[in-house]
């Protein structure tokens, strides 16, 4: 864990108020980073290492804490979540810092905002990174309605779906709010149509570990898109793929080739 954490900001959009962290190098290349659903900025991006990696880089590191999530506020309305909402969350905090185009980089959830982001924002996306989200991202990741209502129920004991466990215990963990993150289990599973996948042509980095059961081939997205390259992350699940130094190295190679354009 990497113990050196960030001072977190706050801004206003949308009525709600919204953290985040504005890190490393303030002359670097701006990296934009969006969590996954019931993660934080911390979670996602400090305590893996993410922020170090990206840092000792030379990169200015930015990362949200997504509506519902970590220090921001936690509206309780399916509808607060869209993913278009939470993308338009994410460009406001470009906007905020002064920043006109990032390289933008989600993990699961996160890569569903990040794409939502580009789609509306094109000249604001320098290029992407979606991790923990491959042909999912078009067909869907399957029935999570049993994770809304773990997240509800009167306790973990009470919870019997297996993926519902994981996500109860995950919320319990990082002390959510189960409310706020039911609602957005609920609003924020909008699928992209493979048309509008196949309108990106910034460089995509698309990286899905060998052992997740959740995000669909990170080939077949890729498949789908005009600059995008596929990444197996050897030997992870959907938890673990984020914080990998595979993850990491390429990532760090695609940042590189992506600075020639």
């Amino acid at each position: 864990m990497n113990l050196n954490m960030p001072t977190f900001s706050s801004f206003t959009h949308d009525g709600l108020q919204l953290a985040f962290f504005d890190e490393g190098d303030p002359a670097g290349v701006p990296v934009l980073l969006i969590h996954g659903f019931a993660s934080t900025a911390n979670v996602n991006w400090v305590h893996p290492g993410w922020l170090k990696t990206l840092g000792d880089a030379g990169y200015r590191v930015i990362a949200i804490d997504n509506r519902g999530h970590g220090a921001s506020d936690k509206p309780h309305d399916a509808e607060a979540y869209r993913p278009w909402v939470m993308a338009g969350d994410a460009i406001a905090l470009l906007d905020h810092l002064g920043i006109p185009e990032a390289n933008v980089m989600g993990y699961s959830m996160g890569a569903r905002i990040s794409v939502f982001a580009a789609l509306a924002n094109p000249h604001r996306v320098r290029s992407l990174v979606l991790g923990g989200l491959g042909i999912g991202m078009t067909d869907g990741v399957g029935d999570w309605d049993p994770i809304a209502d773990a997240l509800l129920a009167p306790s973990l004991e009470a919870v019997t779906h297996a993926r519902g466990r994981m996500f109860r215990a995950f919320a319990e963990q990082t002390k959510s709010d189960r409310v706020a993150l039911a609602d957005c289990i609920r609003g924020s599973r909008d699928l992209v149509a493979r048309s509008d996948m196949a309108k990106l042509d910034m460089p995509t980095l698309i990286g899905v570990g060998t052992k997740d059961d959740i995000a669909g081939s990170p080939q077949e997205l890729a498949a789908l898109m005009q600059n995008a390259e596929a990444l197996d992350i050897p030997g992870r699940d959907h938890m673990l793929a984020v914080g990998d130094r595979v993850f990491k190295r390429a990532v760090l190679a695609f940042y590189a080739k992506v600075a020639h354009r």
